[in-house]
């Protein structure tokens, strides 16, 4: 079970490091709270007379298509509203985009990478040859799963495959929580909560699928359940980090400041 600790491992050290920048941020919004909020109705007559008709701060969009201008983002959604339902045509876009945008080959060439130099898969070998047949089964396992859980489960049970942020102004731990949470609980299409079938039982076909095409030694339960693991650990790592990501990126980047839900 050597992979669902470094899952877990991997999830905690994130949660800690965004907390503590997350903390950072609302520190600066406090101390700059007074200067920025005379001009907001300002801002927002220079947005009416632009755009025709002032924007409600609800629909704001923090959010960026990429975070660090590098790892897809294509999901996240910074809004307490509930959007139109997602058509089949639309999720089947997001999970293409996730899987064959430019920045989609990050994550598996730098696991790749780590496979390779710890020998994850002994029968691949070790060195150039050796990296390319991890890179290309690290590659394979993720688009398998984005399209598992992004495509073809959620059409079937009618799921939202967005993540909706909780926002500033519920508390680091909540947000936290609701973060970690949102790998069982998600919304369908007709905004409600439910069980998030889409990433459990997606995660756990595309560990199976994966069987089809690593060799005959790795197919073992033990291996699967590792793999069905690491999917569903990487994707709430995931989660958290688009929770606060809106914030990191206003502070470091100067982005736009995300909004308060309500």
């Amino acid at each position: 079970m050597k992979n669902m600790k470094k899952t877990w491992l991997c999830v905690r050290s994130f949660s800690i490091v965004f907390s503590v920048l997350l903390l950072a941020g609302r520190l600066q919004a406090q101390q700059v709270a007074a200067a920025e909020l005379p001009d907001a109705p300002q801002a927002q007559q220079r947005s009416s007379a632009g755009s025709g008709a002032a924007q409600p701060p609800e629909h704001q969009d923090p959010q960026t298509k990429r975070i660090l201008g590098i790892f897809p983002n294509f999901r996240a959604v910074s809004t307490s509203e509930h959007l139109p339902p997602q058509s089949v045509k639309e999720k089947f876009t997001t999970a293409s985009q996730d899987s064959f945008d430019y920045s989609a080959f990050v994550l598996p060439a730098a696991l790749a990478g780590q496979q390779d130099a710890t020998r994850a898969t002994p029968e691949f070998g070790h060195g150039g040859v050796a990296y390319g047949r991890y890179l290309w089964h690290s590659f394979v396992d993720q688009t398998s799963e984005n399209y598992f859980v992004e495509f073809i489960v959620p059409v079937a049970t009618h799921e939202d495959t967005r993540y909706y942020t909780l926002g500033p102004g519920k508390g680091t731990i909540k947000r936290m929580g609701y973060a970690l949470s949102r790998a069982v609980v998600t919304r369908n299409d007709a905004g409600n909560e439910t069980f998030n079938a889409s990433e459990v039982i997606g995660a756990g076909a595309a560990a199976g699928i994966s069987n089809l095409y690593y060799p005959s030694p790795e197919r073992t339960v033990s291996n699967t359940a590792d793999k069905w693991a690491t999917n569903v650990g990487i994707d709430a790592a995931a989660f958290i980090i688009r929770e606060f990501w809106p914030d990191i990126n206003h502070l470091l980047f100067h982005g736009d400041k995300p909004m308060a839900m309500h």
